[in-house]
């Protein structure tokens, strides 16, 4: 083998697929670890100190939330100082996804305690400390709306794919930088309508954990309160059954979302439609194609082609330039029998 081969040369390219708002993504989960964090020690040893069970038991499930963030700022440090190594041949974008999912499988299981927590009280109540009970649930409510603000500015990542595009031609065995194209009738489907492959997963998952609880401490408060007001005890466990049907419907969306995506999954049917349109439009035939997500705002496509014409690999990464997120290009061309 030859000793230079693995030395980058004028027709390397990179591999980093990171979203747009990666940088930012990571600081935010940070910050709100550290709100999370400081709000669990707080009520913790506030609890031990003011002999309040409550109190500890809030406190050690905001733990379940500051470890699922720490997941996600984990995934965001791990992808950014990982990126470039040539050990991941496609790069790290994915790990957001890979994150995302644990996290989903995370709120699965606790939607499943809250619904085991929840049928055991409708059969066997258990007397409840109203005076401490429905401030905690404000308290916790207040830490997870000011969680979601801070998180929200990438909770629906429109990462756009920025055209760090590369194509390989294998029908000629050369590299070609993607050129910009403007193409009236084929542009990126997703690029203008924040599609799905724009989506950073990872800080939906997040933005899903502290919104989940937010959405569990509003159900917590209505029934507490009418319990308390009217004597309805059964209030309370019916608003955590309807907490947990929330969040393991939240959970089975990213569950889905990220699983089709760690399957590789095609990103966009209609994506894929006008990649073919674009490709067959002069009579061409598109033999095979592998579209597939690799971070937030990057595809990959493999495109296989039968040429009626004397045309090379270029002439259809220039068909296909409109469309941005096709971040990863590889074209075969073939000649028609």
């Amino acid at each position: 083998m030859d000793a230079n081969a693995a030395l980058p040369s004028e027709h390397s390219h990179s591999h980093v697929f990171l979203g747009e708002g990666h940088a930012a993504n990571e600081r935010r989960a940070w910050i709100v670890i550290a709100l999370c964090g400081a709000m669990m020690v707080a009520e913790i040893v506030g609890g031990l100190l003011f002999g309040s069970i409550a109190l500890v038991a809030d406190g050690l499930h905001m733990s379940t939330h500051a470890g699922a963030l720490l997941l996600a700022a984990l995934a965001y440090s791990f992808a950014r100082r990982y990126a470039a190594d040539p050990r991941f041949s496609f790069g790290t974008g994915k790990l957001g996804d890979l994150a995302g999912f644990t996290s989903a499988v995370v709120l699965a299981m606790i939607a499943l305690l809250i619904g085991y927590e929840a049928i055991r009280r409708f059969l066997a109540p258990v007397p409840i400390h109203f005076a401490e009970a429905i401030p905690l649930a404000c308290v916790g409510l207040g830490v997870n709306v000011a969680s979601a603000w801070l998180l929200s500015g990438g909770a629906h990542g429109h990462s756009h794919g920025h055209d760090h595009a590369h194509g390989h031609d294998d029908h000629h065995g050369e590299n070609h930088e993607r050129h910009e194209h403007d193409d009236d009738h084929e542009e990126d489907h997703d690029h203008h309508r924040g599609g799905a492959h724009h989506r950073d997963n990872n800080m939906r998952a997040a933005v899903i954990h502290v919104m989940a609880d937010a959405a569990v401490s509003v159900l917590v408060i209505v029934g507490l309160t009418a319990a308390k007001l009217f004597g309805w005890m059964w209030m309370d466990p019916l608003a955590g059954a309807v907490g947990a049907c929330v969040i393991a419907s939240w959970s089975f969306g990213l569950i889905r979302d990220t699983g089709a995506i760690l399957l590789d999954m095609t990103p966009d049917k209609a994506l894929a439609a006008q990649v073919r349109r674009a490709v067959e439009a002069e009579g061409d035939e598109l033999a095979d194609l592998h579209l597939w997500r690799l971070g937030p705002g990057h595809l990959g496509a493999i495109v296989s082609v039968v040429s009626r014409g004397p045309r090379g690999a270029q002439f259809y990464r220039d068909r296909l330039a409109g469309f941005k997120a096709l971040s990863h290009l590889t074209v075969e061309v073939r000649e028609a029998a």
